[in-house]
């Protein structure tokens, strides 16, 4: 199989969500830096934003200048900077018209949402890409041969419960510790 067949297409990302966000989990992001440097990562945590019901998706708030690209058809990249320093990688899903995504949260060797930006070096410049067709971003497929377990959110008091309590972080469980006490997940 060749590298370009391994790309998934926009497709994957048109489907609902959550079906989106735990089955990135496994497959490789590739990154073609400036310098044509390519680098390859496993998708080891995600978390998904489901539309405008969603309380602590964006697009709870409507459709912005920030958010418009969030209302395209999955398989668009979503870039927004927090704390004035770190831009977070999301990935728009679903059909037109829904406002959803799904935020990468964490790659192999780099874990949480401010590092996984600062690794791929991602700026303004990335908002609208289309991953289907971008030279410099995209996901391919891989061997969905990891354990997945659902927990809920991170850093989302703001949107009250239901939204703080629902399973929607996918995250690659990378070994089972069995202490005295029975199986921790790690």
């Amino acid at each position: 199989m060749d590298a370009s067949s391994k790309r998934l297409p926009a497709v994957f990302f048109q489907r609902g969500t959550l079906q989106v966000a735990s089955e990135l989990v496994g497959k490789t992001l590739v990154r073609v830096f400036d310098d044509g440097t390519v680098c390859r990562y496993r998708i080891t945590e995600t978390e998904a934003y489901c539309g405008q019901e969603d309380l602590a998706c964006h697009t709870s708030k409507g459709r912005t200048r920030r958010t418009e690209v969030m209302f395209q058809p999955g398989g668009l990249v979503y870039v927004y900077l927090i704390y004035g320093l770190y831009w977070l990688l999301n990935v728009v899903t679903d059909q037109e018209g829904q406002g959803s995504a799904v935020l990468i949260r964490g790659l192999e060797g780099f874990d949480g949402p401010g590092r996984v930006g600062r690794e791929l070096q991602l700026d303004r410049s990335f908002y609208g890409e289309d991953l289907d067709t971008s030279a410099r971003l995209w996901v391919e497929d891989a061997p969905h041969d990891v354990t997945v377990t659902a927990l809920p959110r991170i850093g989302i008091q703001y949107a009250g419960e239901p939204w703080v309590s629902k399973p929607w972080r996918f995250k690659q469980v990378s070994e089972i510790y069995i202490s005295p006490a029975g199986p921790e997940h790690r």
